[in-house]
């Protein structure tokens, strides 16, 4: 059709539709359900003081070490760089579903011959552009565009979780490192105390001071620890490869390490209000993301019941031979406008529309899940943090007492004032409450390391 002819066309698309306005969205808030208290219940409130800031928590161990091994696992994890990944690929479906604001333009060329009987051979050749175009006259392509957005919004927060995630992981395995091998120094100089030990009962037994069995007691205790020995440095050996994987590295490829303790940050942390925390949670904000890309595609969903205009044209030339195409009358000019509306669909787009609505459910119900998650976190975090400070005070002042004890029994027992079950005695708890003092100091790190990834700290 000629472009005057095709007036009457675009007059009645614009008819059948000019009454339709966009469909109203589909409520993206989360569910009441998720209800957020004002104050941490193992927490007094603070207002006056402004919650500390997390963003490099490691840092606050202090440790140069362990702000290595962080930056190394960031830049290098595989973890990280699949997310970063994901991410520009959420970004690049952005641009995809923009796409459909534009208009499309093709060029086209074509040459055809055809000779039907004894007749002779007829030929066409064919320059062109085709463009079309159908208008967002009920919101679905800017809805599919939100709900596109809205997905690159949960790929970056995703991404900002692995992030939190892995640096508590690096930050854990490192405790884990430093606690083990604390732990095999603790039984490697007990080892060698016990050891002196026998040898004093050896010396009185071959003086004919003590009977045999002192001899075999220390012999036993000696064992019993150098046993513990191997068991520990297995532990040493695991969590050295955990962080050698963490931070990209085949196991047994980490650098050596300088000599070092388990590192504690300051107790000075001051923490946010609750709601305050949940937005600086990636994995909540995460959640929200989706819950808005889900309340988007119903409403995309929605949009499929209703007409739809398409505008195309075409502008070209067409002749019999290639000499006569750039010919004014050569010149072909084509405009078409068609409206379709859906009828029947054997139900497909009801269909399709309780599976989005359903799918919306499905993402309210996640966010509130990840509300409360992220709430029971910090509220566990906290509680186990205030345990084991107490605990670790008591084991620490029971280690000191427990070393006083084992110095007088062996200085008592050179002297043949005690017998040896006093010496073995102190020396058993000796060992037990000093490994104990740092196991609890290693559960004292690693609970400021899940308090601090609790309240979304590391992005």
């Amino acid at each position: 059709m000629n472009l005057p002819a095709a007036a009457p066309t675009l007059l009645l698309a614009t008819a059948l539709v000019s009454g339709c306005g966009s469909l109203p969205a589909a409520d993206p808030s989360p569910s009441p359900g998720a209800s957020v208290p004002e104050h941490w219940a193992q927490a007094p409130a603070s207002p006056a003081v402004p919650p500390t800031d997390l963003a490099r928590w490691w840092e606050r161990f202090d440790d140069p070490a362990l702000t290595a091994l962080v930056q190394d696992a960031l830049a290098a994890n595989p973890s990280v760089k699949s997310a970063v990944a994901a991410l520009r690929q959420s970004r690049a479906l952005v641009d995809l579903a923009r796409a459909g604001y534009s208009p499309r333009l093709n060029a086209s060329a074509s040459a055809q011959a055809s000779r039907m009987g004894s007749a002779a051979s007829q030929k066409q050749f064919d320059l062109g552009l085709d463009a079309s175009w159908e208008p967002d006259l009920f919101g679905a392509t800017r809805a599919g565009v939100s709900a596109a957005e809205a997905d690159a919004r949960a790929a970056q927060m995703n991404l900002a979780d692995a992030q939190v995630s892995l640096a508590a992981e690096v930050a854990l395995a490192y405790v884990d490192l430093r606690g083990s091998q604390a732990r095999r120094d603790i039984a490697e100089h007990n080892l060698q105390s016990q050891r002196d030990t026998l040898q004093i009962a050896s010396w009185r037994h071959q003086a004919g001071l003590v009977s045999a069995l002192d001899v075999e007691q220390a012999t036993a205790a000696a064992a019993q620890t150098e046993a513990q020995v191997p068991s520990l440095q297995t532990s040493v050996e695991q969590a050295w490869h955990r962080l050698a994987v963490l931070t990209g590295r085949a196991p047994g490829a980490l650098a050596a390490l300088e000599a070092g303790g388990v590192p504690l940050p300051p107790d000075d942390l001051a923490l946010a209000f609750p709601a305050d925390t949940l937005r600086q949670r990636p994995d909540v904000r995460a959640a929200e993301a989706h819950l808005l890309a889900a309340a988007e595609r119903v409403t995309q969903a929605n949009a499929a019941r209703y007409p739809s205009l398409s505008l195309g044209g075409t502008l070209g030339l067409q002749a019999g031979a290639v000499d006569m195409l750039f010919d004014h009358a050569a010149l072909v000019r084509r405009l078409l406008a068609s409206v379709a509306a859906p009828l029947f669909d054997g139900g497909a787009i009801d269909a399709q529309v309780r599976a989005q609505q359903a799918a919306l459910e499905q993402a309210r119900a996640a966010h509130e899940s990840a509300v409360l998650g992220a709430l029971q976190e910090v509220e566990d975090a906290l509680a186990a943090l205030r345990g084991n400070r107490l605990s670790e005070a008591s084991l620490r002042t029971a280690a000191a007492a427990a070393e006083r004890a084992d110095r007088l029994a062996r200085q008592q027992y050179e002297s043949g004032l005690i017998d040896f079950n006093a010496v073995l005695n102190a020396q058993r708890t000796l060992l037990s409450a000093q490994d104990g003092a740092q196991t609890q100091l290693a559960a004292l790190a690693a609970g400021y390391v899940r308090l601090y990834k609790a309240l979304g700290g590391g992005w």
